[in-house]
């Protein structure tokens, strides 16, 4: 694929000024480049990760050192009560809460023949159960804002299927049907509900492992994208523009899925 890359697009303006945000995963890639482009914007940020404390205080450090505010939390947002934790320090430190992104999500392969059921639940647990927690937590602080949105982060073998993926496949599946039930529900509360789902993002992943269905899927612009590209999808989402957007699946790809 072709190294080419764009300068990073930048917004103008401040546009989520006295907003608060709750970014799941934060403390790397993905997760990260959200958390800063939100701060970046003007909104307080709750960094969340799940063990990596280190992680999660560099990218609070980032956002202080740029003049932001931000919280760095940790927990496991498969469990409801770390949940209820979570969204309670939020509210403690800064009064309110606005925006939710589920980015935590576990991948990882494996042949449907070694794949235990262990493994399948929890992938289960935290790219789907975590966001139904997360919004059953959240609802109430969400609906005060009168600007809520949540955005769930998906993928791309969602769409198109991969091998030894069945439960990642699966979860991101149910992730994209939870994401339009809610839209349904929480339309009356004034909360957006959507789902960016990111094509081939270049990440660091542990052990330096590239899973298969990277090597056999190709994209219309020849290159794979990069964790800015996703924050600037979730960004515009979550802002004052995109008050009329709910229920939308957002594919950022490359064109590797219409």
């Amino acid at each position: 694929m072709s190294a080419l890359v764009p300068e990073a697009f930048t917004f103008s303006g401040n546009e989520l000024a006295g907003r608060v945000a709750l970014v799941t995963g934060a403390s790397r890639n993905i997760g990260r480049a959200i958390a800063l482009a939100l701060a970046e914007g003007g909104a307080s940020v709750v960094v969340a990760g799940r063990q990596d404390r280190a992680a999660v205080d560099a990218v609070v450090a980032t956002i202080t050192a740029s003049g932001g505010r931000a919280l760095g939390v940790l927990g496991d947002v498969a469990r409801p009560e770390d949940v209820t934790a979570m969204v309670e320090a939020c509210l403690k430190a800064f009064g309110r809460l606005d925006i939710v992104v589920n980015n935590a999500a576990v991948r990882g392969e494996a042949p449907l023949a070694e794949l235990t059921y262990e493994h399948w639940r929890a992938v289960m647990a935290l790219s789907l159960d975590a966001p139904f927690l997360i919004a059953k937590a959240a609802l109430e602080p969400l609906a005060r804002s009168g600007q809520g949105a949540i955005v769930n982060i998906g993928g791309l073998t969602a769409y198109i299927g991969a091998r030894n993926r069945a439960h990642v496949v699966a979860a991101k599946a149910g992730l994209d049907g939870l994401t339009k039930a809610l839209a349904h529900e929480m339309a009356e509360r004034g909360v957006t509900v959507n789902l960016v789902s990111p094509g081939l993002i270049e990440t660091v992943r542990e052990g330096g492992h590239r899973p298969h269905h990277h090597a056999a899927t190709a994209n219309l612009l020849g290159r794979r994208g990069t964790p800015d590209e996703v924050a600037a999808m979730v960004r515009f989402l979550v802002g004052p523009a995109a008050r009329y957007v709910t229920g939308q699946t957002l594919h950022v790809n490359g064109g590797a899925y219409m």
